[in-house]
């Protein structure tokens, strides 16, 4: 596929991530690459193994130069020793064929959200942040992941299946009390591009009940709660893939989300919908609310609510008993 990353950049820091793809697939314990300034080094490393997930194994470098060089010897650090490198490369190419198999003959937004749900159900979020679950050897290996890991697996496994995918990442903003950087997925299905943030979508659900809150949102939904692109991104102006639009679970009005419920109440099953009726107001939210319980009260049950305010999305569980929490609100962030 389309290495995002590389066409972004000039001459001769093509010349250099090419210099430095050579090498890592090589395995080579140092290589000479286009000497450049060691900040722009350190993001044709870091973006190139953007565009290429299959280089899961380098994780560093140092490099050394002479004075009058126009080249700098780079010394890559490995993960593991060469030997155990082919070893997880045969395993990881194993794993993503028998993956992808069942998703030939799919559309392109059926292979994204067949992708999407692998994610939900088979990787949790490690919150140790082992090196290895940066990479896609946890996700695809070990069934774990943290944001820039479950990202890269995306996107190999978009790959794969021939859907245009890059890995899109913002900078932490510590006023925010957020840490560290994000990583999500922008793809382009139908000739549209949009945002997919898996790690989001993987935070909120629980066992079968997998959310798409955050399944192709364009820039203006994407970015109420997410911090700008660190890097230039394409431009997601279409939210017409919107899985809850596409799946018509998308409401702009209050009788359709009570038609919704009941029909959820008699199958026993949840019910999780995206509120399209103008702003999600306290006011709308607090009518919303009102038209749940009611619903629900009306067929022997009680209704506690997950909210998801920033995109306006509510999951709704169907109870017996009275919860002791009515409404949740979620707080969705890669920790």
């Amino acid at each position: 596929m389309e290495p995002y990353y590389y066409m972004q950049m000039d001459k001769q820091q093509q010349a250099a991530y090419r210099d430095i793809k050579a090498g890592l697939q090589a395995l080579a314990p140092s290589f000479l690459v286009t000497r450049l300034e060691n900040r722009v080094l350190e993001d044709i490393f870091f973006q190139l193994r953007l565009d290429c997930p299959e280089i899961f194994y380098a994780v560093g470098f140092q490099y050394r130069f002479y004075p009058d060089s126009t080249k700098v010897e780079l010394v890559p650090e490995y993960l593991f020793e060469k030997a155990k490198i082919r070893e997880h490369q045969k395993a990881m190419e194993a794993r993503i064929a028998k993956l992808i198999r069942p998703a030939q003959a799919l559309t392109e937004w059926e292979k994204e959200l067949y992708i999407h749900d692998f994610i939900c159900q088979g990787v949790r979020y490690d919150k140790l942040k082992k090196p290895y679950s940066h990479e896609i050897i946890g996700p695809l290996g070990q069934g774990v992941g943290v944001c820039e890991g479950i990202a890269k697996t995306v996107k190999i496994l978009c790959d794969a299946l021939g859907i245009w995918c890059m890995i899109a990442i913002s900078e932490a903003n510590p006023e925010k009390n957020i840490k560290y950087r994000h990583a999500w997925n922008i793809i382009r299905a139908e000739g549209k591009y949009c945002h997919l943030d898996a790690t989001f979508d993987n935070s909120l659900g629980t066992g079968d009940n997998i959310r798409y809150d955050y399944f192709n949102l364009s820039d203006s939904a994407f970015f109420r709660d997410h911090e700008p692109v660190l890097y230039k991104a394409p431009p997601c102006s279409e939210g017409n893939l919107f899985y809850y639009l596409v799946k018509k679970q998308s409401f702009t009005k209050m009788e359709d989300v009570e038609k919704r419920a009941l029909q959820a109440i008699k199958k026993k099953k949840n019910l999780t919908f995206h509120w399209r009726g103008g702003y999600l107001t306290r006011e709308k939210l607090t009518e919303l609310l009102q038209l749940l319980e009611g619903t629900a009260r009306g067929r022997g049950k009680y209704a506690q609510v997950s909210l998801n305010w920033p995109q306006a999305v509510l999951s709704v569980r169907f109870l017996d008993e009275l919860p002791e929490n009515e409404l949740v609100l979620e707080e969705v962030k890669d920790t």
